[in-house]
């Protein structure tokens, strides 16, 4: 004896595959919706991929010591400097030219009047001076100036 179901309860072949096929295309739309929206807003994952290197503090060792006139009277200064990169190509040619990079801004200090770096305003003029010229040394070795992002005095003295 066989039992007949209610139209349109019958579970055969047709109505299987319409269910199938429609679980699929509701997963793909769903997916697609995922990678739309996580592809419109890259910004946190770029961020978090182009993440800044650990920065590297090279010091000049010992202190530059210059002396310059002022008003008939001799001053002294004593500045001790260091530079700031994150490029470790850039970190080598600093130490590996250390030389010059003393004979330049033992240069720039000794140019220097009391005047003109007795104020905050005239050491950052001479902080800028100072970065641009090592910026300059790494540039006429080979190496991209661009990378040496900042230089510091660590220890300023004048008298």
């Amino acid at each position: 004896m066989t039992q007949d179901a209610p139209e349109g309860t019958q579970a055969g072949p047709g109505r299987l595959l319409l269910i199938v096929a429609s679980a699929v295309l509701a997963a793909a739309a769903g997916a697609g919706a995922v990678h739309y929206f996580n592809a419109a807003s890259p910004a946190p994952a770029a961020s978090a991929a182009v993440s800044k290197r650990p920065a590297q503090y090279i010091a000049f060792e010992p202190p530059f010591v210059v002396n310059f006139e002022n008003a008939g009277l001799m001053r002294f200064l004593q500045v001790s400097v260091e530079v700031m990169t994150r490029d470790e190509p850039t970190a080598q040619m600093l130490r590996l030219h250390d030389p010059r990079l003393r004979n330049d801004l033992l240069l720039l200090f000794s140019n220097q009047t009391y005047d003109a770096i007795a104020t905050r305003e005239g050491k950052e003029a001479l902080r800028a001076q100072a970065l641009q010229a090592v910026a300059e040394v790494i540039s006429a070795e080979g190496g991209q100036g661009g990378q040496v992002e900042q230089l510091y005095f660590t220890s300023f003295v004048m008298q």
